[in-house]
């Protein structure tokens, strides 16, 4: 297992500091649909991992996990849980049978409401794991701008140290892109040294090429990571919608050098989803992004279903959902 895992440890990289705002550079965007499904969908037939590069390939998708809870009745218990599973996320007997017990396999961070940042900073005291805050009258983004300004400098100074904001989505609908810039731009600079992670709400977006001007907007402004979906959409993240959202990434790439990051969020549940995802990354964009810091999964369940698929390889029988915490 050792000789064929993943690499975990991760790469510190330069932060995106956004460039002027230049309609150029997305205004000619237009966007095959077809093409696109058509490149996603053969993605599962064409690339498959089995056995220990399939285990590896899970344990490299649990680093990128943001293990999230979001729910309305989450309490200081919910959010302690949550933080425990983060720190040791699969389970040590699974991890010794994959002699894996020296590696530090953890989740990329733990996001929660504002109102619970506190009992996750006290959960997480002595790790290194990023406490994210989901801001700006998430998920609506139905708030006034200054509002959205104060609640992230309020999570900010509460300890969230990677705040994920939700954009303005008539501003995309409607084609105002130097008004989404501004507020984009706005809400990076009260981030100040916390990363910025940017919501689209894709699936309230009504094209592909609105999702990627919108994209490119985004990254001109300053995000750290652009995001598919709030989690509380009808859609939420889908493979085409990721395709057109990272060839935006690599073309702000070509364009600036700098590297920003992606995370699909909402619907993702099971192993198998996972590595589509992983490989898509792969495929697109190289191996740089296949860490924490470049790729992240917005999930809950997700966590449960990959251990039940590595305690199914170092066993060979699969195990009720309900013996594995997350699930």
């Amino acid at each position: 297992m050792r000789n064929k895992r993943t690499e975990l440890t991760i790469n510190h990289l330069e932060r995106n500091d956004g460039v002027p705002f230049d309609a150029s550079w997305f205004e000619n965007s237009q966007i095959n649909r077809s093409a696109i499904e058509r490149r996603t969908s053969s993605l599962g037939g064409r690339r498959t991992v089995k056995k220990e590069y399939q285990a590896a390939w899970l344990l490299k998708a649990i680093s990128c996990i943001d293990l999230t809870t979001l729910a309305g009745d989450d309490t200081r218990g919910n959010v302690i849980r949550l933080c425990a599973k983060a720190q040791s996320p699969v389970r040590h007997d699974l991890l010794e049978a994959m002699d894996m017990t020296d590696e530090p396999i953890q989740v990329g961070a733990v996001c929660v409401y504002h109102n619970l940042i506190s009992f996750a900073k006290e959960a997480l005291e002595g790790s290194n794991i990023p406490i994210a805050a989901v801001s700006t009258g998430f998920p609506a983004g139905k708030i006034s701008l200054e509002d959205k300004i104060t609640e992230i400098k309020k999570s900010v100074a509460a300890g969230a140290t990677e705040i994920d904001i939700v954009i303005s989505r008539d501003l995309v609908i409607e084609s105002k892109w130097q008004e989404l810039y501004d507020e984009v731009a706005l809400c990076r600079k009260a981030c100040g040294e916390a990363h910025m992670k940017t919501i689209l709400a894709t699936g309230e977006i009504s094209t592909l090429t609105k999702v990627a001007k919108a994209s490119m907007v985004s990254m001109m402004a300053g995000s750290d990571f652009i995001k598919t979906s709030t989690g509380k959409e009808s859609v939420n993240a889908t493979l085409p919608v990721s395709l057109v959202m990272i060839r935006m990434i690599r073309d702000y790439y070509e364009r600036t050098g700098l590297k920003v990051g992606y995370k699909p969020a909402g619907g993702i549940q099971k192993a198998k989803q996972a590595l589509d995802w992983l490989i898509l990354m792969k495929e697109e964009l190289g191996n740089d992004w296949l860490n924490p810091e470049l790729f992240r999964f917005g999930a809950s369940s997700l966590l449960g279903d990959i251990e039940r698929q590595l305690e199914h390889f170092v066993t060979g029988a699969y195990s009720a959902g309900y013996r594995h915490p997350m699930a």
